[in-house]
């Protein structure tokens, strides 16, 4: 397994590690065709990306994780649409950085797929930016609002991304599919707010724009959709008997310019539970790097965790 070395914990980790096995070749590219509708459109559907058995490997490594509700305390476990009060009445749970927490997951071919076709459409530049997991419960998962990814890069970031989404089984309108605005990606970015007002809610919802071009996409299992920053998506709220799972890695370019010179001012309002943790979670590590025994034996805790 390996640690995403921007991690400083994580760099440590690797150190103690044997070397890591060469990375497998991709087994699925794009045309040209595909790469001329995703920049025609702001999205490509890409069925079968990976192979079924590849596809139940990340859904286990998955669904273990949101059991374990890994990440709470640094802020990267929280709820998208409700106040994150508590992790186990969440209506939209969300998961950032599992790649970091479970690092089999850079390893498998959805993964080196997903990331050649992000290549293929963004350039040889383009890099692994995060990865995300949404896992909505039967019944209660609630809707994902209308919004553009861009619409959630913070003051500085120099990044041009895109995101891939996967299906970790089949998804029906009644579980909530993707919907998208096709060419949304060649207009403005839309002002912003939180879901009913409220900045205690880490989600955002685009306001003003025209929904009647939307289009809603129920898809296999192992399918993936590319979508650009720009573009407007939404998932309808999961009303089916299990859960909707989906898991998904953005990777970018960067321009050495920001793109985003001062924070969104529906970003500045936000008054989350996650961020709280999150900050926190950071003031911890910056004690802990202060005092050295403490890191030595958080480093002892991580190793034990992860063998």
């Amino acid at each position: 397994m390996y640690i995403q070395p921007r991690d400083s914990l994580g760099k440590a980790i690797n150190a103690l590690r044997p070397n890591q096995p060469a990375r497998r070749e991709p087994t699925n590219t794009l045309n040209q065709d595909q790469v001329d509708l995703f920049w025609r459109d702001g999205f490509l559907i890409v069925p079968d990306i990976t192979t079924a058995h590849d596809v139940a490997r990340i859904r286990r490594i998955y669904d273990r994780m949101f059991q374990k509700g890994i990440g709470w305390r640094e802020g990267n476990f929280f709820d998208f649409a409700g106040l994150d009060k508590d992790q186990k009445q969440a209506s939209v749970p969300q998961m950032l950085n599992l790649s970091v927490y479970e690092p089999a997951l850079r390893d498998s071919l959805f993964w080196i797929n997903a990331e050649t076709m992000s290549r293929q459409l963004l350039g040889p530049g383009a890099e692994w930016v995060f990865a995300h997991g949404i896992r909505k419960p039967p019944r209660v998962g609630g809707a994902t609002p209308w919004h553009q990814d861009q619409a959630f890069h913070p003051c500085g970031s120099d990044v041009i991304s895109l995101t891939v989404w996967l299906a970790l089984q089949d998804v029906t309108p009644e579980m909530g599919a993707m919907a998208y605005i096709p060419g949304s990606h060649l207009g403005p970015l839309h002002e912003h707010c939180s879901p009913g007002g409220d900045d205690r809610v880490h989600g955002l919802e685009a306001i003003g724009f025209d929904v009647s071009t939307a289009v809603e996409y129920p898809v296999k299992a192992g399918t993936a959709i590319f979508h650009h920053t720009g573009t407007l998506h939404a998932a309808g709220p999961n009303l089916s008997d299990e859960p909707r799972r989906a898991f998904a890695i953005s990777f970018g370019v960067h321009t050495g310019t920001p793109v985003v010179s001062e924070d969104y001012p529906w970003n500045a309002r936000k008054r989350t539970a996650r961020l709280e943790r999150k900050r926190q979670a950071h003031e911890a590590w910056q004690e802990m790097q202060r005092n050295p025994p403490t890191l030595l034996r958080r480093m002892r805790n991580k190793l034990a965790s992860l063998f």
